[in-house]
């Protein structure tokens, strides 16, 4: 899917009301929707509990909080890509904090051009993110199918007293037999015989 095709939503946390309103204007295309903003930490926590965010932004600091423990923690418990925004006194303390933990930052102020940067920087992390889920989740599924296969042949050794390369050969032409697949074949098998 090309990033012109994907649409990205943002949880953006930030106190003040003239960048929220900015940002609105701003990234109003459905490229960037649904954008939430929240004006506290403690209402993003409860935001992203309910929700997964493909991009937080944060700008800081917070009404609550820093913001910075609330960056790590998004890309802890989600698969969000973060970026911080913070003014210049502090920015290098944070840039070292943010790095540390795969958070994008960027020293205020900002243009409106290097926002939309770091948006399509955003973009592209997401999406080898978003490879990256589907292959970890391919590699566990394919896991699962092997364990419940690796069962049903230790069903078959015990209960009918084969050897494993006879359980392995009879879980196949069962599978065969009924058109269905080797895991499926091996649920039936455990079915039947516990």
């Amino acid at each position: 899917m090309s990033l012109k095709e994907r649409g990205y939503s943002i949880l953006v946390v930030s106190c003040s009301e003239k960048f929220n309103t900015a940002f609105s204007e701003m990234f109003s295309s459905s490229k960037y929707q649904p954008i939430h903003i929240t004006t506290s930490a403690n209402e993003a926590k409860r935001c992203i509990f309910e929700r997964s965010f493909d991009f937080v932004i944060i700008n800081l600091p917070l009404p609550d909080e820093l913001g910075i423990r609330l960056a790590i923690d998004c890309c802890r418990i989600q698969t969000s890509v973060v970026l911080v925004l913070s003014k210049s006194d502090i920015f290098a303390e944070i840039c070292d904090k943010a790095v540390d933990n795969g958070i994008f930052a960027l020293q205020k102020p900002i243009s409106k051009a290097t926002l939309i940067q770091a948006l399509t920087w955003m973009a592209a992390a997401r999406e080898r993110l978003g490879n990256l889920e589907k292959k970890t989740l391919s590699v566990e599924e394919r896991m699962e199918e092997i364990r419940i296969i690796n069962r049903a042949k230790c069903v078959l050794i015990s209960e009918l007293k084969m050897t494993e390369p006879d359980a392995h050969h009879y879980l196949e032409k069962y599978a065969m037999d009924n058109c269905i697949s080797k895991k499926d074949a091996a649920n039936c098998i455990i079915k039947i015989y516990t």
